[in-house]
């Protein structure tokens, strides 16, 4: 996840057939993001908007694998 997207945990998704989704804009607030929706919604009515908060987090390191110990 890029430093701006961190900056803008707020996003509209539009949801798409066979359980697809584009992410259309991503704003720092609430409000922001549903006036938006709000305003997609209304040129595009026959399009489903959804507002979401997308907190992902920074990427995890990957634990180190241990070989396996052999049974004695």
């Amino acid at each position: 996840m890029t430093y701006q997207n961190r900056l803008h945990p707020w996003c509209i998704v539009r949801q798409l057939p066979k359980m697809q989704k584009v992410v259309v804009d991503r704003f720092r607030r609430h409000q922001e993001a549903d006036s938006r929706a709000t305003t997609l919604r209304r040129l595009t009515p026959n399009a489903t908007f959804v507002v979401l908060f997308d907190p992902t987090p920074a990427a995890i390191p990957a634990e180190p694998t241990v070989p396996a110990v052999p049974a004695v």
